[in-house]
C-alpha cells in the first residue's frame, strides 16, 4: 500500500521533543481528519461500510486533591468511528499528564470525577461527537473485576494451526500491505499434518503477528487482531495470515490498519458477517484498540463499555 499522507497537524507532538506541563491544559489535544486514510481505499465518510468504535486506555492517569494527596485511576475512552477526527496518541498523553499538578477535588474520587468530566468534555468538543470516558480508581480494580474479550476456546490462533514442518516450507516475502495475497478457497478445513487451508462459512480467527508502524515516528506498533467472518466464500487461511505479516513494514495509526483490514476482506470473500477487533499493545502509557464490524451487535459489548476493564493480552 502506498499512500502519501499529510502529516503536518498531527506532527505537533509525534516526534517532537515536548515539554511536560504540570497543569490543566486543553489546547495540548490534536485531532486528524478520518479522511486522510480512508481515501485510497474508497472509504467515504458519509456511506461507511461499517460500524465501530475506538477504544483507548489510558494507565497513567493522575490529579491532586486541595491538601495535595494525589489521586491515580484507568481512563477507558470509547467514541465511534463515525466521528470526523481521530484524537492522536502523543497528545492525549500530554494531556492527561497535564492533571499531574493539578489541585480539582477534596477526596481522591472528586479529583477522578473532575478529570473524568473535564477529558469527556475536552474530547467531545475535539472530536466533534460524543465522546465516553470512564476513570477506575487505581485502587480499585482486581483481577475478578476484568472480563476476558476473545476466549482462546472460540478463537483459532491461524500460526498455530500449522505443522513447524508446513511453515518451514512457508514463502513469505511482502512486509507492505498487499491484499493481493488473500485468497479464496473451497476446501474444508482440518488440522492436517499438511496445510489446513480454509475454515468455510463461520469462522473465529485470532493472529498475535500483527506488527506495523508509527505514521509519523515510524515506531513500532505491535498488536492481536481477531477476526470473525461468516462467508459463502472459503477463506484461506495461510493466505489471511501472509496478508496480515504484510502490514509488517507499513506505516499507518492503529484506526487505520483496522478499517483496511476490514476493507480487503470484505472486498475479496463478500462476508455476509464481517468484524475486524485489534489489540494493540500498549506503548506511552495508552493502548488503542480499534473495532470495525458489518453490524453493531457482532461488536464485544465489554469492549466498548466504559465501565468495564478487560484482560490484557501477553503484548498489552
Amino acid at each position: 500500500m502506498t499512500t502519501v499522507i499529510d502529516n503536518s497537524k498531527v506532527s505537533k507532538h509525534l516526534g517532537q521533543t515536548s515539554e511536560y506541563k504540570d497543569q490543566y491544559d486543553p489546547h495540548l489535544l490534536v485531532h486528524e481528519p478520518r479522511s486522510s486514510n480512508r481515501r485510497h481505499l474508497e472509504i467515504y465518510d458519509d456511506r461507511l461500510p461499517f460500524v465501530g468504535y475506538d477504544v483507548w486506555n489510558a494507565y497513567e492517569v493522575s490529579g491532586l486533591t486541595y491538601n495535595g494527596l494525589p489521586a491515580t485511576g484507568v481512563a477507558k475512552i470509547v467514541y465511534p468511528c463515525n466521528s470526523k477526527y481521530i484524537v492522536e496518541s502523543k497528545s492525549i498523553k500530554l494531556y492527561f499528564n497535564s492533571f499531574n499538578m493539578y489541585k480539582c477535588g477534596c477526596t481522591p474520587k472528586e479529583v477522578l470525577q473532575h478529570i473524568t468530566d473535564t477529558a469527556r468534555e475536552d474530547l467531545s468538543n475535539l472530536l466533534e461527537t460524543e465522546v465516553q470516558v470512564y476513570i477506575t480508581d487505581g485502587h480499585e480494580p482486581s483481577s475478578d473485576d476484568t472480563i476476558t474479550l476473545f476466549p482462546r476456546w472460540r478463537y483459532h490462533t491461524i500460526e498455530a494451526s500449522f505443522t513447524n514442518s508446513y511453515l518451514r516450507g512457508m514463502s513469505i516475502d511482502q512486509y507492505t500491505e498487499t491484499p493481493e495475497l488473500l485468497e479464496i478457497d473451497d476446501i474444508t478445513f482440518h488440522e492436517l499434518d499438511g496445510p489446513p487451508e480454509l475454515i468455510y462459512n463461520t469462522t473465529h480467527l485470532h493472529s498475535g503477528l500483527l506488527k506495523s508502524n508509527c505514521r509519523v515516528t515510524s515506531q513500532p506498533d505491535w498488536g492481536d487482531v481477531y477476526i470473525y467472518i461468516k462467508s459463502h466464500n472459503g477463506v484461506n487461511i495461510e493466505s489471511i495470515l501472509k496478508y496480515i505479516i504484510s502490514f509488517r513494514d507499513e506505516c499507518h495509526f492503529h484506526e487505520e490498519i483496522c478499517e483496511t483490514i476490514y476493507k480487503r476482506l470484505m472486498d475479496v470473500y463478500v462476508p455476509d458477517e464481517l468484524c475486524v477487533t485489534c489489540l494493540y499493545a500498549r506503548r506511552g502509557g495508552i493502548d488503542i484498540n480499534p473495532v470495525r464490524a458489518s453490524s453493531e451487535h457482532l461488536i464485544n459489548k465489554d469492549l466498548i463499555t466504559p465501565e468495564v476493564l478487560h484482560t490484557k493480552t501477553l503484548k498489552q
